[in-house]
C-alpha cells in the first residue's frame, strides 16, 4: 500500500524525524487559507499522487505571494498529470500540500528497502539527491552508500552503522551526530511500520543547518496492514487500480500487467511460472492473478469477472494445479460467470490435480466455447496464437 507525500510526513513526524510545516487541501482557498497561517513569504504547492517525479511533470510550484498561490493552486488541482511514474495517461490531483519553502544548503537522498538476496533490509543514502537520483543510481553507483541491519525487534540501524553513512554526506561538526540520529530514527520507522519502501528525497541541509525531510514516500506490506489500522486510514482508492481494489475486498492477490493474455492461476509460484512461460513463447501477460488454494466458486466467479472487464485482454488462460483447490470449484465459477458476463475472448484452461476429471466433464458439459490444453505448454501456444488472432496451436 502507498500513501501520499502529506501522510509519510506525518509518520515521520511521529517517529522524530523532522519535516516542513505544511497542510493538505483540496480547494484553492483553502490552500490560500493554508499559506497564511503558515505565514512568511514563500511557499510550495504539490501535488499529491501516488508517483514521483512530480515536479517535472509541472505538478510543484514555488509561490511568493498568496496571488501566487492561488494561480499555483487553481492550475495544479484537476490537473491530469503525467509524470515517468504514472504513464502516459497521468493521474488526475484531487489534493494538493501547501508547505512552508525553506532556504537549501544542499540536497541529500535517504532510503530503506528490502534486499530481498540479502533478507535485510538496506539503508542507502546519497550526497546527489534531488530529482535525479536516479541517473545517479544508474551512471554512477558508486554516489550511493548502502549498510543492511538487522530486522528483529532488538534490532535496528546501529549507531556506529548510522555516523558510517552520516559521513558519507559531506557534513562536518555536530550535523554529522544529527543525521546519524535521524538515520537510526528512520530505519526505527521502517520497521515498526511494516514499511516496504521509505524514502525521503530530498533530505535537505538548510542554510541555518537545519535538516529536514523535504519530500517523503512510503510503501507498505500489504500482508502487516491487519497489525496497522491506523496506517489502513491512510488508504486512497482513487490512486489503486480500481480493478485491484475490487479483488482485495474478495481475497484475491491481483496485479495490473501490460499484456494482452490475462492469466487466472492457482498459488503465487504457478502463477509467477506461467507469466515467465507465456513471455518463453512470444505473449505477454495482462495480470497476474492467484485465486488461492481454497477459493471458493463465489471468489473464482468474481475473478474471471475482473480478467473480463480488463479492456487490453484478448485471450485468457486459466491454469490450474488442483492440489487444496479443486478443480471441479475453478471448472463452476468459469460456468457461473460466463453465464452472468459475455465470453467476449478465447478461453484457454489448462486443468490438472484433484477432482480434474469431474472440472473437465462440467466444462465439457456447459456448452461454453472454451479450449481444453493436456499440458501447460500445449495451453500457452494456444493462448498466445488466440491472443494474436490465430488458430489453436
Amino acid at each position: 500500500m502507498k500513501i501520499h507525500e502529506y501522510q509519510a510526513k506525518e509518520v515521520l513526524a511521529a517517529a522524530g524525524v523532522p519535516v516542513p510545516p505544511g497542510e493538505a487541501v483540496d480547494t484553492v482557498d483553502a490552500a490560500v487559507a493554508a499559506a497564511e497561517a503558515l505565514g512568511g513569504n514563500l511557499w510550495v504547492v504539490k501535488a499529491q499522487i501516488h508517483a514521483g517525479g512530480r515536479g517535472k511533470g509541472g505538478g510543484v510550484k514555488l509561490a511568493s505571494s498568496l496571488e501566487e498561490v492561488r494561480e499555483y493552486s487553481d492550475a495544479i488541482l484537476g490537473m491530469q498529470l503525467v509524470t515517468p511514474q504514472t504513464g502516459p495517461e497521468g493521474r488526475e490531483v484531487k489534493k494538493i500540500l501547501v508547505a512552508a519553502a525553506c532556504d537549501i544548503a544542499s540536497e541529500f537522498y535517504a532510503g530503506i528497502v528490502l534486499d530481498r538476496q540479502l533478507g535485510l533490509p538496506v539503508l542507502m543514502v546519497s550526497a546527489e539527491g534531488g530529482m535525479d537520483i536516479e541517473e545517479v543510481a544508474a551512471s554512477t553507483p558508486e554516489k550511493i552508500f548502502k549498510v543492511s541491519f538487522d530486522p528483529g525487534p532488538e534490532g535496528g540501524l546501529s549507531a556506529d552503522d548510522a555516523r558510517e553513512a552520516a559521513g558519507k554526506l559531506d557534513l562536518e561538526g555536530g550535523l554529522v551526530e544529527e543525521m546519524a540520529g535521524l538515520l537510526q530514527k528512520l530505519a526505527r520507522c521502517y520497521l515498526d511500520t511494516d514499511a516496504s519502501l521509505v524514502e525521503i528525497n530530498p533530505l535537505v541541509r538548510t542554510t541555518d543547518d537545519s535538516l529536514l525531510a523535504l519530500d517523503a514516500k512510503f510503501s507498505f506490506d500489504d500482508n502487516a496492514l491487519f497489525r496497522h489500522p491506523e496506517l489502513v486510514e491512510y488508504r486512497d482508492p482513487a490512486e489503486e487500480d480500481p480493478l485491484e481494489t475490487r479483488a482485495a475486498k474478495f481475497g484475491l492477490s491481483y496485479i495490473k500487467l501490460d499484456g494482452e493474455i490475462g492469466c487466472m492461476v492457482n498459488g503465487a509460484g504457478l502463477a509467477m511460472a506461467t507469466l515467465d512461460i507465456i513471455k518463453h513463447f512470444g505473449g505477454e501477460a495482462a495480470n497476474f492473478l492467484d485465486v488461492g488454494g481454497g477459493a471458493t466458486t463465489e471468489k473464482v466467479t468474481e475473478a474471471f469477472k475482473i480478467i473480463l472487464e480488463d479492456s487490453d485482454v484478448k485471450a485468457i488462460l486459466v491454469n490450474i494445479f488442483g492440489g487444496i483447490m479443486k478443480c471441479d470449484v475453478i471448472a463452476e465459477g468459469i460456468i457461473e460467470a460466463a453465464q452472468t458476463i459475455e465470453l467476449r475472448v478465447p478461453v484457454v484452461v489448462r486443468l490438472e490435480g484433484t477432482n480434474v476429471e469431474r472440472g473437465r466433464e462440467l466444462l465439457a458439459g456447459s456448452g461454453l466455447d472454451l479450449i481444453s490444453a493436456p499440458g501447460l505448454p500445449e495451453a500457452v501456444e494456444s493462448v498466445v496464437a488466440q491472443a494474436k488472432g490465430g488458430a489453436d496451436s
